[in-house]
């Protein structure tokens, strides 16, 4: 349909002006929030108020269908109203992507009665504007607009300055979707980093399979799904943040914040404002308020790591909220209720620290309601492979290396070491092996000096070279043996030496090949055969 032109306005600077006025309203309409709904309702009201519009309608492309998002000066029954591509004025402006005016409405047969009756306003003759609203080079709607019909109406004009006003909303439509895309984008990571979260600190992942150890799990799972004060005890490096990790993330505050703190880490002055934030103007420096861990762990939980180093001060306002679940802020008098869960773990003997009056003793009663005690990895030397497996596996992959296992003679050394450090000091242990090793199997000699020297393991007073050479050539050996299942030609090729030396070396370091044989060869093969 083709575009009329008509003489242009007398007064082209007022109207010019009041044109620009329009288009700063609906820039501020569309950009002063992300209900783009709301917004374009407000342009529409706009154009309606300065820009002589009768009536106006905003549709956009939803399932194949134009639906009506905003309409000003219809019935409430319009924006129930549905438009197919191609059907009537708005369905063939959206179609073809170019504008149609209609400069009177009444001889117009293809403008359909949906909307609004347009007969009953057959008093006041109306032209109809319709510009498309393109996204991406594609028209995604349709802004259309009753204006009153004027002969010396520039219609050229008109949808050209429509058309800017629905380039605008085009630019809102794509920063709203930008916005939901990059939402939904986070709620995607945001729920696979919680599931990874959950399954890296699933009961499942804590490893071992001793009494102790099983204990510990038993522990934690009857008190995972509670809201009960947990008070985690240990030596420094049993993993008791491991703990703390399990219980929230297998309790019902799973989908809420997990806020660890190391009270051992801050120093004594800072701890307080750390822990329950500070008011705007509380000392110097403090140029604004800050929440506190007790306020971002809302609704979660917060793991207090090292409790029994915090400050006589700290203590008092610490069992308050343990007591009342409310706390003031550094420098503040309004009262902060909390909803939070309180774990706690400590190293320390805190029946000592009480007895010499460092820890209040109220405090310590209502951190231990429920206490779990971490064993050190001296009483669950049976989980001792179990958790050298998963860190050669583990650093094998983080450090690109292909480590298929440890020797039997290195595994002796890590069995027979008493670990101060516990899993802790296992773990660093590994890394450092397999950073030094470079073969596929971790020999006694990839471990570090503190598990081959007499301060640390209590096993050798002095070693002589002569009998270090020989225990090292005694561990290659068995490995051999351990890698050929005890066929003694096949170790030997492997060594790149004969046989007969290799029976001497055997014979001479008392080394029974039959121990690294499988059962059902042990059972073939008569015992004769095996003293050759």
């Amino acid at each position: 349909m083709p575009v009329v032109k008509f003489a242009p306005d007398t007064n082209d600077a007022a109207r010019d002006a009041r044109r620009l006025s329009t288009l700063l309203e609906a820039s501020q309409a569309l950009s002063g929030t992300l209900n783009l709904k709301a917004s374009m309702q407000r342009v529409l009201g706009i154009l309606v108020r300065h820009h002589g519009v009768v009536r106006g309608m905003i549709t956009l492309l939803r399932d194949g269908e134009l639906h009506v998002e905003a309409a000003e000066g219809f019935e409430d029954r319009a924006r129930s109203v549905r438009y197919r591509v191609g059907e009537g004025i708005t369905g063939k402006v959206v179609e073809s992507g170019k504008p149609i005016v209609v400069p009177r409405v009444s001889r117009e047969p293809a403008l359909l009665n949906r909307a609004a009756r347009r007969g009953e306003a057959a008093r006041q003759e109306l032209s109809f504007v319709c510009v498309p609203i393109v996204l991406n080079r594609a028209a995604v709607g349709a802004l259309g607009v009753d204006l009153r019909f004027k002969p010396e109406r520039d219609f050229d004009s008109s949808v050209k300055f429509f058309g800017v006003v629905s380039s605008m909303i085009g630019q809102a439509l794509n920063v709203q979707r930008q916005v939901e895309e990059e939402r939904r984008r986070l709620l995607d990571e945001n729920t696979h980093l919680r599931q990874e979260l959950r399954e890296r600190y699933d009961f499942s992942n804590i490893i071992g399979t001793s009494g102790p150890t099983r204990q510990m799990y038993e522990q934690v799972a009857q008190v995972a799904k509670t809201n009960t004060t947990v008070l985690i005890r240990g030596e420094s490096g049993t993993g008791k943040e491991l703990i703390a990790h399990a219980i929230h993330y297998n309790s019902l505050r799973a989908r809420k914040p997990f806020v660890k703190v190391s009270c051992a880490a801050l120093p004594e002055t800072l701890i307080e404002s750390e822990l329950f934030g500070y008011e705007k103007g509380a000392f110097t420096g403090a140029i604004a308020r800050k929440k506190g861990r007790f306020d971002l762990a809302e609704g979660g939980t917060l793991f207090l790591d090292e409790i029994g180093d915090i400050n006589p001060g700290t203590q008092v306002k610490l069992l308050r909220v343990l007591q009342e679940r409310e706390f003031e802020r550094l420098g503040g008098t309004d009262t902060v209720r909390v909803n939070v869960r309180l774990l706690a773990a400590t190293n320390k003997d805190m029946e000592k620290a009480i007895a010499e009056g460092k820890f209040r003793e109220d405090l310590y009663y209502r951190l231990n309601v429920f206490t779990i005690f971490v064993p050190p990895l001296r009483e669950r030397k049976a989980d001792l492979l179990m958790l050298a497996d998963h860190f050669l596996e583990k650093f094998s992959r983080e450090h690109g290396k292909v480590i298929k296992r440890i020797s039997t003679p290195a595994i002796d050394m890590l069995m027979a070491y008493h670990w101060p450090g516990n899993v802790r000091e296992l773990e660093n242990v590994l890394e450092r092996a397999i950073l030094v090793c470079d073969g596929a199997v971790i020999h006694g000699h990839h471990l570090p000096p503190s598990l081959q020297t007499a301060d640390a393991s209590g096993t050798v007073t002095r070693v002589s070279l002569k009998d270090a050479v020989a225990a090292y050539e005694r561990d290659l050996i068995q490995d051999a043996l351990k890698t050929t299942r005890g066929n003694r030609a096949k170790a030997a090729r492997l060594l790149d030496t004969t046989e007969r030396i290799l029976n001497y070396k055997v014979r001479g370091y008392g080394i029974d090949p039959r121990r690294f044989r499988s059962p059902e060869i042990t059972k073939r093969v008569a015992l004769p055969s095996e003293e050759r």
